[in-house]
């Protein structure tokens, strides 16, 4: 198997395994109980809360557990909650967004801020967009389906700016800026000061730690509401028994993946170009500031999801696009967003790079790839 779809899943590390085992079975105390191995538990997870949010250059109180990256980003919009009700608070976020935040921004009246067709967010459209009632921008490190990075501090001083002259004029609506980082979090160094970022979004998931699994970081003069409510776990913003397992494996990855961060990038980077030697025919879709583990590429007049199914047979996995909207059949609305004509879309695949794979596989995969498509395109037009 060569699996190329590390932006889709990626297996849960050694290290996060084992580091999760005992709280399955030995240490499998309820942290909130009375009772002395209980509370021992309740350590050891707050502990792994202190990792993860040391991996961002926070604190652990600025960290709330969730059950992944699409419940943060809903968790993050909740900032909007009181401000809603008397206010006409607006919403921005960046049109090539993860749908959990799309579909989210928009159940609060939200805009979309363009991107250019390389896909970096369009900061005069952001500029233009902003008005005094805005109170939430949102904006991904790494988008999900290209790897194109955002220049996250640069948004962020815009809006330190907007802000400061809204306080000149004595406006005081809050401005805050969120960002979902689950995929950027296993390739770059990030620290949500350097960000400017009021919220961060993580993903275990994406970082070879377990599913099911994420954070929000939350700047401590952002108010949120509860998602749940009951015991009052996680400062009373998600309660429930907390996934103990869940965020010692998350915080077990994130440091792995820390401590191999250089290593990993120069390592993508290599195979990434040794792809592009060696594969034939293909239009190169995201060529600059993308993460070093992203190829997409767009076969002309090739149907990718049939290239798909082409080289499953052949034991070689990769992706149209994100996945939720891959399994249901729509176009990509990234692909739609950064000018791509609808042939371009049918034709393009993303390859992303992983801990599954090594050199010898990365040249195998060039070899079938082109062995796929130079069949197909035999078979299309004779």
């Amino acid at each position: 198997m060569i699996y190329l779809d590390h932006a889709a899943a990626t297996p849960v590390s050694d290290k996060a395994l084992k580091a999760m085992e005992p709280y399955f079975s030995r240490d499998f105390f309820n942290p909130s109980a009375a009772y002395l191995p209980a509370k021992r538990v309740a350590a050891d997870y707050e502990r792994a809360k202190g990792e993860i949010a040391h991996a961002i250059g926070a604190k652990a109180t600025d960290i709330v557990m969730t059950g992944g990256a699409t419940e943060a980003n809903n968790l993050a919009f909740t900032a909007l909650d009181n401000q809603m009700r008397s206010l006409t608070a607006s919403v921005l976020y960046l049109e090539t967004e993860h749908d959990s935040v799309r579909a989210v921004a928009e159940k609060y009246n939200g805009m979309a801020i363009r991107v250019l067709p390389n896909g970096l967010i369009d900061l005069d459209d952001l500029k233009a967009k902003i008005t005094d009632e805005t109170m939430l921008v949102s904006a991904s490190l790494a988008n999900n389906e290209l790897g194109t990075i955002q220049p996250m501090a640069e948004i962020s001083a815009i809006l330190k700016n907007i802000k400061i002259d809204r306080l000149k004029r004595g406006i005081k609506q809050p401005l805050y800026l969120h960002s979902d980082a689950s995929q950027a979090l296993n390739l770059l160094d990030i620290n949500v000061s350097r960000l400017g970022v009021d919220m961060l979004t993580l993903n275990a998931a994406k970082v070879y730690g377990p599913k099911g699994v994420g954070a929000l970081y939350v700047a401590h003069d952002v108010k949120l509401s509860p998602i749940s409510v009951g015991g009052g776990q996680e400062l009373g913003l998600r309660s429930g028994t907390e996934n103990v397992p869940g965020a010692i494996g998350f915080a077990a990855a994130i440091k792995e993946a820390k401590e191999h961060l250089n290593g990993n990038r120069k390592r993508y980077a290599k195979w990434k170009q040794t792809l592009l030697k060696e594969l034939r025919d293909y239009e190169l879709i995201n060529k600059k500031h993308t993460l070093d583990n992203f190829v997409v590429l767009c076969y002309s007049g090739i149907d990718a999801e049939r290239l798909i199914y082409l080289l499953e047979d052949r034991e070689v996995y990769v992706a149209t696009g994100a996945a939720c909207a891959a399994s249901k059949g729509q176009k990509s609305h990234v692909l739609a967003a950064i000018g791509l004509s609808d042939a371009q879309i049918a034709g393009s695949l993303r390859l992303t790079l992983g801990e599954t794979n090594d050199e010898e596989q990365i040249h195998m995969a060039a070899q079938i790839i082109n062995e796929v498509v130079d069949a197909e395109k035999e078979r299309v037009h004779g």
